[in-house]
């Protein structure tokens, strides 16, 4: 049996489906913190403050402040100034479905538990 030539392209083809398993990796490593899951969960219902991201998420201001940092430098949130506040929201409405769905997946998950004694 011999080996066909790949076709023109197609090792470009293989490492852009590299970088985008990459940078999708890094994606869903952000979401595996349950602080920042319920900051974007929070987001995806709108733009939000500091203030109202704290009191919906339960977490420490700083520690959502740090999260939001994060999320801003990953390019899944934007923030912008509105008066004294920072107001920030999710970046695309692919980020909303995903947390939605990985949601749902756990909604799945807890119907599937034996119930508890």
């Amino acid at each position: 049996m011999t080996a066909r030539p790949h076709p023109a392209g197609a090792h470009d083809a293989q490492e852009h489906d590299g970088e985008r398993m990459d940078v999708a990796a890094a994606v869903l490593a952000l979401l595996a913190d349950r602080t920042r899951l319920a900051l974007l969960h929070e987001l995806g219902r709108g733009e939000a403050d500091v203030t109202t991201l704290t009191e919906a998420c339960g977490a420490a201001r700083p520690s959502v402040s740090q999260h939001l940092a994060k999320l801003r430098l990953a390019g899944l949130v934007t923030a912008r100034k509105d008066g004294r506040r920072v107001v920030y929201s999710l970046r695309h409405g692919h980020l909303k479905r995903l947390v939605d769905e990985a949601l749902s997946v756990a909604d799945h998950q807890i119907r599937a538990l034996p119930p508890h004694d």
